[in-house]
């Protein structure tokens, strides 16, 4: 696993390009992917660290990525974190449910997200 890397799954090319920026300012490397399929597939090549995935994505979206993911022993013990404009608990927990570790709702809190990305990657070492 590199656990230096962050897998950003975003299809929204704005939100994608701050996050990037701002994730690689606090000093991570970042690949992207901008759907479902991509991400599983950047998943299982790459081995990020940690995956920050929206959870509606084109073609797949991420509630069906993080449980495809959870059910390939090569990429499961990577550890998933929501991003959401669905803030309500249900969504929290349908997204834990689906896999994912953790949750963030969007607008994205940085320094929380922050916090959460690396409470994960510490978690892993």
């Amino acid at each position: 696993m590199n656990e230096r890397l962050v897998l950003l799954v975003e299809d929204n090319e704005v939100n994608r390009d701050m996050l990037v920026r701002r994730l690689e300012r606090a000093g991570h490397q970042v690949s992207t992917a901008a759907d479902g399929d991509a991400a599983l597939q950047a998943m299982r090549d790459l081995q990020p660290g940690v995956v920050l995935m929206d959870m509606n994505l084109p073609i797949k979206d991420g509630w069906t990525a993080c449980a495809e993911a959870q059910a390939d022993t090569s990429i499961a013990a990577i550890p998933i974190i929501a991003l959401t404009a669905h803030a309500m608990e249900e969504d929290k927990h349908r997204a834990l449910a689906a896999g994912c570790r953790d949750y963030a709702t969007k607008p994205v809190d940085f320094p929380d997200l922050l916090a959460k990305i690396s409470a994960h990657l510490d978690a892993s070492r």
